[in-house]
């Protein structure tokens, strides 16, 4: 039977498709700006249609081998860190998701504590140069080795499984460890799947640890050399000594290069939202347990 839409549907149907072009229209303009050249940019006040096809942004960006070195930094920074970040949220949260573990409650205050406090920048400067961390990648990694918010969800989630299946698996005689990752984990995949998204998504875009804890122009990731460019060259653009020397790309940076900044580093991510999206709509433990 089909059903007839009501002036009601068509107008919620005609906001949201409203809404959806409100939100999709800052990524257009970051696109088609990155590709412009700087004479079709000045003569729109708001670049809405493509006039033009330039590359030269795309091609100052990515001009010599720093890129790479900072491509690949971020790349280790955001598979290690984010391996790192769902090991620990997933093991803390299945032994702190158990009401009879000894001390579960004093670790669990101490962990909800790290909320609301912390130790502050000195001691935490401190703490990665005695652990001889400086210039290295696990100084981007350990400092954010866990979210608190994501433990507690994580926690929430294991709570929510049903007693009887880890029952019936220690019966057959399997310990913590085998349920966790060979029954819990399995089923947890959409859960898992969210939350490593959101992890890699804030490796990705990891710099204020590497401005903190990297000396070294080789270690650092792509987010920061792109940030230390920029602020480079509008330094050199607002230079009198200089101003001759970057004339022409005093004028395309503010816009076309920026514009490009932000292609380069939010599409590597956004490649991977397609091969997770499956697992966000799939049912936690939907068929896990038959009564």
């Amino acid at each position: 039977m089909v059903r007839n839409h009501t002036g009601a549907d068509l107008a919620i149907h005609a906001f949201l498709m409203v809404l959806a072009l409100i939100t999709l229209l800052p990524f257009y303009n970051v696109v088609i700006t990155s590709f412009a050249d700087p004479a079709a940019i000045r003569e729109q006040r708001f670049y809405l249609i493509p006039t033009s096809f330039d590359l030269t942004s795309y091609e100052l960006l990515l001009k010599g081998s720093y890129i790479g070195r900072a491509f690949t930094n971020s790349l280790v920074v955001t598979l290690a860190g984010a391996f790192v970040n769902v090991f620990v949220t997933t093991c803390g949260a299945y032994a702190l998701s158990k009401r009879g573990m000894p001390g579960r409650k004093v670790i669990l205050a101490g962990v909800v504590f790290t909320m609301l406090f912390s130790g502050g920048l000195i001691p935490l400067y401190l703490t990665i140069r005695s652990l001889d961390l400086i210039n290295s990648y696990g100084a981007m990694i350990f400092p954010v080795a866990v979210s608190t918010f994501f433990l507690l969800v994580m926690m929430d989630h294991f709570r929510s499984i049903p007693p009887s299946l880890e029952e019936s698996a220690k019966i057959d005689g399997a310990n913590d460890i085998y349920i966790l990752f060979r029954i819990v984990l399995p089923i947890s995949k959409p859960t898992i799947a969210a939350i490593t998204l959101f992890y890699a998504v804030a490796r990705w875009n990891e710099w204020y640890y590497a401005m903190l804890f990297m000396t070294d122009p080789d270690m650092y990731p792509m987010q920061l050399f792109l940030r230390n460019m920029l602020l480079d060259v509008t330094r050199m653009a607002r230079d009198d000594m200089g101003s001759s020397m970057v004339a022409q790309l005093s004028e395309m940076y503010p816009d076309g290069l920026k514009m490009a900044s932000v292609v380069v580093t939010m599409a590597p991510i956004m490649l991977v939202y397609p091969y997770l999206q499956k697992y966000f709509a799939s049912g936690v433990t939907l068929g896990a347990v038959k009564e």
